[in-house]
């Protein structure tokens, strides 16, 4: 008997019907001989619903009301797949992240996981019940019911996979596996049988929506093998799992891109110690993600700083880097919200140089200027103006020999 966890989003239980869908794949995996958890997401569209709601009362709702209203997104899901899956004639329970409890930091809205408890799941696993749990939620032990942060359903199912040690961890999407990139920008695209933590990694960190990146960091600390399928078909995904020495044989496993950011620059910054604490300080007790960071060389005593933040977060963030400019005496503040991310990914950039030179060179052919760039062991990410996202994605998808052949499978 196999411990089998299941994660379904939100286009998977977008309607009754896709739920009655969803409890048939269920149930099916229950009737070959497993104990069955199921994490979902709240109904496609809901989510969205729910943040409008808040937003047109109030620009910046009070963070705790805000978890309280979007985690009801999820309620709804678990109590309709567990009535579903009780008229077929199985034992199905439903659970809040509260009722496990899956306990997290007191941080609304980007909550992290803390703990979960399993005693309660595993009794029921033992009496034959199919576990229902709601993804992007836990409590924060106080009570107070805390959110993961968009996606976050990813990660409540890694989670619960890793404190139980299921033997696998399935998350249900409308895609039937990841991609070398986005397919409707490249019908080309390849689906990959495998895919390494770190190169899923530095995907969902750089705009792949297939995976939350936190679930992918769970993933990787515990071992758990993820394998991301459609809800809509039978077909075999793609395996998220420790690197093979197969997987560095590629160069280049995949091109992705991000248009949530933006760009602030700080202009005219005093350069002496201290300076970026200041600066970046503030922004980190905001629970604001910077991500790419450039600082000019100092000239006459001044420097320029510039970074990136998620869009959601922009108005925020603008708010606290003007005020930092005014305490500090620098010459203002410039920002961009028409950028793009594009990176290249693969293991293989490990072994093998001239890679970045390649996207520099490609990227320049088609008059794409890149604003900054920023690169690990395994990536090259550009920022670029983002009415050029579509073109730099094709066009660094065949520099990198990623275009399948109309005779290929995938």
């Amino acid at each position: 008997m196999a411990l089998v966890v299941q994660k379904y989003g939100g286009t998977s239980v977008g309607s009754v019907e896709r739920i009655r869908n969803v409890a048939q794949r269920v149930a099916r995996t229950f009737d070959e001989g497993n104990q069955v958890v199921v994490i979902v997401s709240a109904m496609a569209g809901e989510t969205n619903r729910l943040v409008a709601l808040a937003e047109e009362i109030s620009e910046f709702p009070n963070e705790r009301e805000y978890d309280v209203l979007v985690s009801t997104g999820e309620q709804v899901t678990i109590a309709l797949l567990s009535m579903c899956l009780q008229s077929m004639g199985y034992k199905a329970k439903s659970y809040l992240g509260s009722q496990i409890p899956m306990l997290t930091d007191k941080v609304h809205a980007k909550a992290r996981i803390k703990s979960i408890e399993d005693k309660y799941i595993r009794k029921d696993l033992e009496e034959g019940t199919i576990v229902v749990v709601a993804g992007f939620q836990g409590t924060d032990g106080e009570g107070n019911i805390t959110t993961l942060g968009r996606g976050g359903s990813d990660t409540s199912a890694v989670a619960v996979a890793a404190g139980l040690k299921a033997d696998v961890c399935e998350i249900y999407t409308d895609v039937d596996g990841v991609y070398t990139t986005d397919p409707r920008i490249v019908p080309k695209a390849s689906k990959m049988q495998k895919i390494s933590y770190d190169e899923m990694l530095e995907m969902a960190s750089l705009g792949s929506k297939i995976l939350q990146i936190r679930s992918v960091e769970f993933a990787k600390k515990y071992g758990v093998v993820v394998h991301v399928r459609s809800s809509f078909n039978d077909n075999p995904g793609t395996l998220v799992t420790k690197e093979d020495t197969d997987m560095e044989t590629v160069l280049v496993s995949g091109v992705a891109y991000n248009k949530d950011e933006a760009k602030i620059s700080l202009l005219r910054v005093p350069d002496h110690p201290g300076i970026a604490s200041q600066l970046f300080g503030p922004l980190s007790e905001a629970n604001i993600t910077v991500d790419m960071i450039i600082q000019n060389v100092s000239h006459d005593g001044f420097t320029d700083m510039t970074f990136t933040v998620p869009k959601t977060d922009y108005k925020k963030a603008l708010g606290i880097v003007e005020e930092v400019s005014k305490a500090i005496g620098a010459g203002g503040v410039k920002s961009d919200e028409n950028i793009a991310k594009v990176s290249i990914i693969g293991v293989g950039m490990r072994s093998h140089s001239g890679v970045a030179s390649t996207m520099f060179e490609t990227l320049s052919r088609e008059g794409i200027n890149i604003e900054m760039i920023s690169t690990s062991e395994i990536k090259v990410s550009c920022i670029i103006a983002a009415k050029y996202t579509e073109l730099a994605v094709r066009v660094l998808h065949e520099a990198f020999g990623l275009d399948r052949q109309d005779n290929d499978e995938s």
